[in-house]
This record gives C-alpha cells, sequence and structure tokens, in this order.
C-alpha cells in the first residue's frame, strides 16, 4: 500500500510537470509582444536598412573610371536643358511655397499649458470621518439609518482624513445661505486664481479669455462675473460660464478655450473648474441621494493656455487631443446621474444604480475614438484583427483591449470614487502604479469634481515624474452622460509649481488604502 500511495504522489507530480505553462505570466510571452510592436511601429526602418546595404555594396564594387563617365553623361544632359524646363522647374517651386504658405496660414495653432494651480483648503475646513458622523446626527436632519448608512459608504470611499467641507456645513446647525455658497466660490477660484498670476507673473488684464465651469452653482451675476470683478478683467474679454455639466466639465472648458484661441491670436485664456457644495447638501434620507453627501468635497482649480509661439519656450504642456463623447440620446445614460426632488420635496443628485455600466458604455465610446489618434500602429491592427474576427466568423472571445500604456505615461483618471478607479483600472489592464495619482487624489482630497484630474497632474509633479516628452491622459465623466479626454505631452521636464496643493504633505504618499468593511 505504502509503495502504490508512493507511486500515486509521483505520477501526480509528473502530471503536474505536464501541465501547460501559463502564458499569460509568461516573460517570455512579453517579450515576444515586445519583439511584434517594435517589428510593426519600426517596419519602414527595417525595411530601408538592407535596401540601403545593398545601395552602399553596389557603390563599392563600382570603379573610378565608371564613375566618372557617369558624371560627364550627366553633365552632358544637363548642358541640353531648354528654357521649358527651367519654367516647369520655377512653376513647380511657385506651387510649393503658395502650398506652404496655405498651410501654415490654415493649420490649427498650438495650444500651451503655461501652467496651472489648485486650490488647497485651510486646515479648518477638514472633515475627518468621525467628525462627519456627528455632524449629521446633530443636524437632526436624517434618520438613524441614514446616518449608519453614510458611515459604512465613507469607510468604503477610499476618502481620507484630511478632505474638506466649506465652512458653513462646520456650523450646528449647518447655515447653507446663498450668501456662504458665495463665499465658497469665491474662496476657491479666488485661492487657485492667486496662485496661477502669482506663479506665471501674467497680470489679470492681460487675459482675453475666461472660461468657468461649476456643475451645481449658477448665481446671478455668474461665477465668471464675479472673477472679472474681483481682478478687474479688461472689458472685451471673452467670458463664458458653464453649468450642470458634471464631472467632466473641465474638459469641456478646456475645448472650449482651445477652440477659441484659434481665433483669437496671440492671448491668453484662463479656465477655472471647481463645484460648489454649501447649497447642494442632501438633507433627506434617500440612498442614492446621499452617496454623493459621502464623495464630494471642496476643491477648485485654474489653468492659464496660450497660443503665443513666445510662450513654448516656458510652458509646461502642450494640448495634443480632446475627444469628447456624450450619451444623453439614451434614457438610461441621461438618468445616470439626475438632480431631483425625493418623497419629501428635498433636492439632490440621485446616482443610478447602473451608473459603472453607464460609464462602462462611454468610456467604450471615447476609447474606439482616441485609439486611432495616439495608439501605435501595431495596437491598432491587434484591434482591428480582433475585431474583424468577431465579425466575420462570429467568435466568441473577447473584444482585443488595446494596451494604453504604449501610448501613454501617466493616467488622470477622474477620483468620482473608488469604484471608478477600480474599474478603469481593470478594464484598461492598468498597473497600480498607473492609478496611483487618482487614488491618492481621491485619499487627501475627496472627489473635487472636475477639477480632479488637475490635482492628480499636481501630484505627478510633484513625485518628480514628469518628464519631457512623457504624455498623459486625462479622463473623465459626467452627468448627461458624457466621457472625455484630453491628452498632453510635456515640454520639459516639469517640476512642481510653488504653493501645490501636495507641499509639505507629498512624502507621506502613497498610503496604503484600507477597506474599513474587510479590516473588520
Amino acid at each position: 500500500m505504502e509503495t502504490e500511495r508512493r507511486r500515486g504522489q509521483s505520477w501526480r507530480r509528473r502530471g503536474q510537470s505536464w501541465r501547460l505553462p501559463d502564458f499569460s505570466q509568461s516573460v517570455n510571452l512579453k517579450y515576444v509582444k515586445l519583439g511584434y510592436h517594435y517589428l510593426v511601429n519600426h517596419f519602414l526602418t527595417l525595411l530601408l536598412v538592407p535596401l540601403m546595404a545593398a545601395i552602399l555594396l553596389e557603390a563599392a564594387r563600382t570603379d573610378l573610371d565608371e564613375l566618372r563617365h557617369l558624371w560627364l553623361h550627366l553633365k552632358y544632359n544637363l548642358q541640353l536643358t531648354t528654357i521649358a524646363t527651367i519654367v516647369s522647374w520655377l512653376a513647380c517651386s511657385a506651387f510649393l511655397v503658395f502650398c506652404t504658405a496655405v498651410y501654415v496660414t490654415t493649420r490649427p495653432r498650438p495650444v500651451y499649458l503655461v501652467d496651472y494651480a489648485c486650490y488647497r483648503p485651510p486646515p479648518e475646513l477638514k472633515a475627518p470621518f468621525r467628525w462627519f458622523v456627528q455632524q449629521a446626527q446633530l443636524c437632526g436632519r436624517f434618520d438613524e439609518w441614514a446616518v449608519e448608512f453614510q458611515r459604512r459608504i465613507l469607510e468604503r470611499s477610499g476618502l481620507g482624513q484630511d478632505t474638506c467641507l466649506p465652512i458653513a456645513l462646520h456650523y450646528s446647525p449647518p447655515r447653507p445661505s446663498m450668501s456662504a455658497a458665495r463665499d465658497e466660490a469665491e474662496q476657491a477660484m479666488f485661492g487657485a486664481l492667486d496662485s496661477l498670476f502669482r506663479n506665471t507673473g501674467v497680470k489679470p488684464r492681460d487675459i482675453g479669455l475666461l472660461v468657468v465651469n461649476c456643475g451645481l452653482f449658477s448665481p446671478t451675476p455668474s461665477l465668471s462675473a464675479m472673477i472679472v470683478n474681483h481682478y478687474k478683467l479688461r472689458g472685451n474679454v471673452r467670458s463664458f460660464n458653464l453649468a450642470g455639466m458634471g464631472c467632466s466639465a473641465g474638459v469641456i472648458a478646456v475645448d472650449l478655450a482651445r477652440d477659441l484661441l484659434q481665433v483669437h491670436r496671440a492671448t491668453y485664456a484662463v479656465v477655472v473648474s471647481t463645484e460648489n457644495l454649501t447649497r447642494n447638501w442632501y438633507w433627506g434620507n434617500r440612498k442614492s441621494m446621499l452617496i454623493p453627501n459621502c464623495l464630494f468635497r471642496v476643491g477648485a482649480a485654474a489653468v492659464l493656455l496660450s497660443n503665443r509661439s513666445a510662450d513654448r519656450r516656458r510652458a509646461k504642456y502642450k494640448l495634443l487631443h480632446v475627444v469628447r463623447t456624450h450619451h444623453g440620446a439614451d434614457d438610461k445614460a441621461f438618468r445616470g446621474v439626475y438632480q431631483q426632488q425625493d418623497e419629501a420635496g428635498i433636492v439632490g443628485v440621485s446616482l443610478s444604480k447602473y451608473l459603472m455600466a453607464i460609464a462602462g458604455e462611454a468610456l467604450k465610446v471615447n476609447i474606439t475614438t482616441l485609439g486611432p489618434l495616439v495608439l501605435p500602429v501595431s495596437e491598432q491592427l491587434l484591434f482591428f484583427a480582433t475585431l474583424l474576427a468577431k465579425k466575420l466568423f462570429a467568435a466568441k472571445a473577447k473584444p482585443y483591449i488595446p494596451d494604453f500604456k504604449l501610448a501613454f505615461d501617466h493616467f488622470c483618471i477622474h477620483a468620482g470614487g473608488r469604484a471608478v478607479i477600480d474599474e478603469l483600472e481593470k478594464n484598461l489592464q492598468l498597473r497600480p502604479a498607473d492609478v496611483e495619482a487618482s487614488r491618492m487624489t481621491l485619499h487627501r482630497f475627496g472627489n473635487t469634481s472636475s477639477s480632479s484630474i488637475w490635482y492628480e497632474l499636481s501630484y505627478t509633479e510633484a513625485k518628480g515624474r514628469m518628464r519631457k516628452g512623457h504624455r498623459l491622459w486625462q479622463i473623465a465623466f459626467g452627468s448627461g452622460f458624457k466621457c472625455n479626454s484630453a491628452v498632453w505631452q510635456a515640454l520639459r521636464h516639469v517640476k512642481p509649481s510653488p504653493d501645490s496643493p501636495w507641499e509639505g504633505c507629498i512624502d507621506c504618499y502613497p498610503v496604503e488604502i484600507i477597506d474599513a468593511t474587510e479590516s473588520n
């Protein structure tokens, strides 16, 4: 019996050794894929190498008498050149000069990101979890189960203890007045703009274009008018105020500024992205409308764009692409993030239980449009071949997910919540390091809405990871439902600007994000 037992163990060990290796984990497969990408992306170069070698070899075999005879032959033919030939050459040259002039005058003007600044709330606005729960209990607006529900959401949200809420919500009871909402907007926007003007040396009266976006707060006069009044911008400034466009409105504002910079020559554009919580806190007991209370926090960013060629030397980035996709025609997507009244008539923003599926569909359309603009040829061929096989042969294989790590060096994924970051990390097959900036921004500042992608970029700069030539992808989701992307290229080794939101705390990051529900 002992002999049979040992023999069985031996066969089992042999059976295990006969199993095929896990090719997905194979290092050799990694190098095969790298070789494939190199071969496809450098196909023309590799094709020219043997051709040049053959030409050089043939030239080495030719003696001096043959070369002298060839030169005399060419010299004789040149002497027979007629005036008509000269005229044709002049005509061709004139045509080329004309085409060049047309191209230079009609090509899109490059848009440079000179610098940007993010608002850092003062320490007295911090809202740690224990304080948040106590305020929810003391205000008398929430049922006991609603307070407990918010506590559980906070613990699994990915937020840390240093996120901030506006001063109006720190009072007991809270004071969400219109005046307090204006104060919150001014403190955030002016805080970011003061840093921007101080760091760049640009005077407010030099600004020709102003675009402000805020999703839930649209007073009269507008937020853009508040900025014009505070900084005494010039009378012919073109100002725009975007409202109700959600967390992806920051990319929309950049796109609008880019289009305006194509029309207005040699000017500066300022984009301000913020959100306002004072007048938009939900005081009811519907679960889907309580979640934003646990995620959204105070924040704002101000961005200085320029189309002046002289600014290229000092600019941080150049804008390469903006891709916007809108799923508003679909009813389910349209109501994915929806401001409404609950049963008691209390206004809040409801998040659909299908929100992640809606975001996934919007992302699919966005990256399908963005892919051909940024992906190497090798990835596009693989994607097209997989799609073709699926169409022709009705294959049930999963569609090929392009490796966007080959196109981008850094990712700024909107810090909308832990689930959003988790899903994009999984679906885009990113590494933990690729989503580090998003997770740490969510932990330190919370969901600052449309400005979150700038806090994430600031994190990457503060870590010293942004090098010349690096490309970064900013991607954000917003109500409607929208998915928007912006692609930038670093023009130099980028260092963090003074008054960075991570100043004084960057060495504490990254931190380990612990799900309290798992630790209990």
